[in-house]
């Protein structure tokens, strides 16, 4: 098939150069004569793995090409995907100026029957702009189509190539056999391609990721608790964990959730149920409980350096929102490194691969190049991401290295006899405080 796919961000490409990979003649496109440059020379602007792979193989085999003429990019096109992006407003609605901006320019251009998709995040009922918009200029039968993305940063190309299931928002019959035939490749093994309404669709991927947030907001809110009781909360999700009716992912306590998609469609979900004249109250607290826990280490180190940070340096482990990507977007590293700067500390900071993002933001810390480099006369350890590379480091080197053998941990990365062990204060997140001398 002939694809046209606008937009080069995180879904953009992932999606076109999936796409080109089971053989499909694909198109990106995108206004950023920069960034369009970069990607014909093959550079690859985002960090995702086993992209480049893919990447790499489809233009040396002609299949991906990448412009800055729409006109150009959908010629002959039989389906065209919309994957641009949905900012959230002040009051949390998403931002459609950039989706219903490119659907005006398509009407005019439009020479043969396409499918439109939808792949960005938006909220119930933008199909129908879409349609009009496109509609308001357009010559020629098209058909606007609802197909949210659901893949994970980090394992993207994994759940694009091998999803779960594909949803389709369409009352087309039409539109139907197009999308039949686009996902058949990648559907081989059985998982479903599921149709509904185009409003269904919609909603459909904001459920999900709302969920998924309340799943993980619950849990912290378990592992405070647990401080207060006495409780562990790595025992208490192991014990909900393998009920087959809340099942073991998103149960992991932490320092709240951040990138580029449970802040923006949580709030974009409590802006419409707003709008619709309904108080989702849940959602309401996952946001507030969510804010709250980026924050929860603050005082904690605040407390242990006797109210006083000023001259203090603290090492920071991760800056990317998760593991395995370099989106620095909501990444709760990003909110404690200011508090931490305002009160006066000296930070220094190591991540595998979201330095260069913050530099732009942050210019004012220490960047080094390893993570025991940044621990070099520190005062204390901060951990914020969750990178396999911390998961096992040299205790005995960490020691010589930190000032005070003091860890705060975000994500809970240790056991606590380890730490006992190899005697570090250590707090972490739902667990008991290990203190040197002191035994469980």
């Amino acid at each position: 098939m002939k694809i046209s796919v606008i937009g080069t961000g995180y879904v953009g490409l992932v999606t076109g150069t999936c796409f080109a990979e089971t053989g499909n003649q694909v198109t990106c496109v995108d206004i950023d004569t920069n960034k369009v440059a970069r990607l014909q020379k093959g550079e690859i602007p985002i960090y995702e793995p086993g992209l480049d792979v893919l990447f790499d193989r489809n233009i040396a085999e002609d299949r991906l090409k990448f412009t800055t003429d729409l006109v150009e990019g959908i010629k002959d096109a039989e389906v065209i995907f919309l994957a641009l992006p949905t900012p959230p407003g002040e009051d949390g609605s998403a931002d459609l100026k950039y989706i219903l901006g490119v659907a005006n320019d398509l009407g005019p251009i439009l020479k043969n029957y396409a499918v439109i998709i939808d792949k960005s995040t938006v909220p119930v009922g933008t199909a129908e702009k879409v349609r009009a918009a496109i509609a308001a200029n357009a010559t020629i039968d098209f058909d606007v189509v609802s197909n949210p993305e659901f893949l994970r940063e980090g394992v993207a190309v994994e759940d694009f190539m091998k999803p779960d299931r594909v949803v389709v928002g369409t009352t087309s019959e039409k539109a139907k056999k197009v999308m039949e035939k686009l996902y058949a490749p990648l559907v081989r093994q059985g998982n479903p391609v599921i149709f509904m309404d185009e409003r269904s669709a919609e909603m459909t991927k904001y459920a999900a990721n709302s969920f998924l947030a309340l799943k993980i907001t619950f849990m912290n809110e378990i592992a405070n608790l647990c401080e207060k009781v006495g409780a562990n909360v790595d025992d208490i999700r192991r014990g909900i964990g393998t009920d087959s009716r809340i099942g073991k992912r998103f149960l992991f306590a932490g320092i709240g959730y951040g990138g580029s998609c449970f802040p923006k469609d949580v709030q974009a979900l409590a802006k419409t149920s707003s709008d619709y004249g309904y108080d989702f109250r849940t959602l309401r607290s996952v946001m507030a409980v969510n804010d709250d826990q980026k924050k929860k280490l603050l005082p904690v180190v605040t407390e242990y350096f006797d109210g006083n940070l000023k001259g203090k340096t603290i090492a920071v482990w991760g800056l990317a929102f998760k593991p395995y990507t370099d989106d620095i977007r909501e990444a709760p590293a990003l909110e404690n490194i200011q508090a931490l700067l305002d009160a006066g500390a000296n930070i220094t900071v190591y991540d595998p691969e979201a330095m260069d993002n913050v530099k732009k933001l942050i210019p004012n810390i220490t960047y080094c190049h390893t993570a025991y480099a940044a621990l070099d006369d520190a005062d204390a350890l901060m951990i914020f991401t969750e990178w396999p590379q911390f998961r096992t480091p040299d205790f005995e080197k960490m020691s010589k290295l930190l000032k005070d053998k003091v860890i705060f941990d975000g994500r809970n990365l240790y056991e606590l006899e380890t730490m006992r062990e190899n005697g570090f204060t250590y707090y972490s997140i739902g667990r008991e405080v290990v203190s040197p001398g002191v035994t469980a």
